[in-house]
């Protein structure tokens, strides 16, 4: 191996994304093998055998029960690998498989990896979010209750504390997730997804994504009840007017999701064309009460590491875990609205919570190369408060 590299992507691929609940047209997969269909089909892509991967590297939130015991090396043996590649799953909430793609260019810059396979697969209709934090009592220990008495409350929550302080209005958040469906609606109907999307081998009429809905109008989501008030959360937070709805939040989903990195050197021998470069990496905490306000100060911190401005940047592509995160990033960051996730995003898309991070990469490699652009940001809230962003750069 080379001691320094420059890390590369090759290709990256996708399932469907299916509702997360019972009926849902993935409901029926297990996690371990929606998980092994996108690394058999991003093997297969490459024209590689499977020994040549140095590692595998997978996101999942929930790892309990069918997602448990490091699925992602579970994923690989039920993928038909060689049994000599290795495997290890990553939590970093919404941003695992962000993270493992961080974790793998990295590695590749370090010189530590040729050839790693990156991803995440999440079923939040078999395993219900939440699961691992109900399996044997709660993550709220004594000393970080003596550090937050009042204790730390749930993503919903922290959306509407975003809303609120940067003054988004119902009208507005529902406008911009009606924005959300229409964008990735347009896309599937030009065909956009289809150089990522594969196919289910267990559920052959998922061919779509289940969660866009085409004809939804921001005077349609009007009507929908907010989400996630309580008479307690009220009560402690009485100054909210609960405008976060199921219209203006990401939808429970089913998918997974994977990319093929490697060193410039490995690819070049082997003749694959990178599709991109990994630029830039950055990783933040951030107000864990607040939780998904991360994006911001991570995004100043990569432009500053990468000498870059915002309007320097293509595309961005920022995770719409509820419409109040990409509203509050734009307007601290000055971005460009048409340029913030302009294929839709998980309002529409769906969030499958390990999976979402490769996903986002795809969908942004996608649209720089539509557009001719060079440089794209993603970046992704987290629980806790955390943020993940990464530049990838056109060659």
């Amino acid at each position: 191996m080379s001691t320094r590299s420059e890390a590369v992507l090759i290709d990256v691929v996708r399932t469907p994304v299916g509702r997360g609940k019972p009926g849902g047209m993935l409901s029926g997969v297990h996690p371990v093998d929606l998980a092994a269909g996108v690394l058999a089909a991003i093997l297969d892509r490459s024209g590689l055998e499977s020994r040549q991967i140095d590692d595998v590297l997978l996101g999942c939130v929930s790892q309990v029960g069918e997602q448990s015991s490091n699925i992602a090396r579970q994923a690989v043996l039920a993928a038909g690998f060689d049994e000599t590649v290795p495997a290890a799953t990553i939590d970093r909430q919404c941003g695992s498989s962000q993270q493992a793609v961080h974790a793998a260019a990295q590695g590749i810059m370090a010189g530590a990896y040729d050839a790693v396979i990156v991803g995440g697969v999440e079923s939040m209709s078999r395993v219900p979010l939440g699961s691992s934090a109900t399996v044997a009592g709660s993550p709220m220990s004594p000393r970080l209750r003596a550090r937050y008495p009042e204790g730390l409350v749930n993503q919903g929550v922290s959306a509407e504390l975003i809303a609120a302080r940067w003054g988004l209005g119902r009208e507005e958040l529902d406008a911009y997730a009606a924005e959300s469906h229409r964008r990735a609606a347009a896309a599937w109907e030009e065909g956009f997804f289809d150089r990522t999307v594969v196919a289910v081998d267990e559920a052959p009429e998922a061919r779509g994504d289940e969660t866009v809905r085409a004809g939804t109008t921001a005077s349609a989501l009007a009507g929908l009840p907010a989400a996630f008030r309580t008479d307690a959360l009220a009560e402690r937070f009485p100054d909210l007017d609960w405008r976060i709805t199921p219209g203006s939040s990401s939808p429970l989903t089913d998918g997974a999701s994977a990319a093929l990195l490697m060193s410039a050197e490995r690819a070049e021998q082997l003749g694959l064309t990178p599709r991109a470069r990994f630029h830039s990496f950055a990783v933040v905490g951030d107000d864990p009460l607040m939780m998904l306000t991360g994006p911001i100060p991570a995004t100043r911190r990569i432009l500053d590491r990468a000498g870059l401005s915002i309007d320097d940047l293509d595309a961005y592509e920022v995770n719409e875990a509820f419409a109040s995160v990409p509203l509050a990033w734009a307007a601290e960051t000055g971005a460009d609205a048409a340029k913030l996730n302009p294929r839709g995003g998980a309002i529409a898309l769906g969030h499958a919570l390990g999976s979402s991070g490769t996903r986002l990469l795809g969908t942004l490699v996608d649209h720089l190369d539509a557009i001719g652009g060079r440089y794209g940001l993603q970046t992704m809230c987290e629980g806790g408060g955390m943020a993940n962003a990464m530049i990838v750069e056109r060659p």
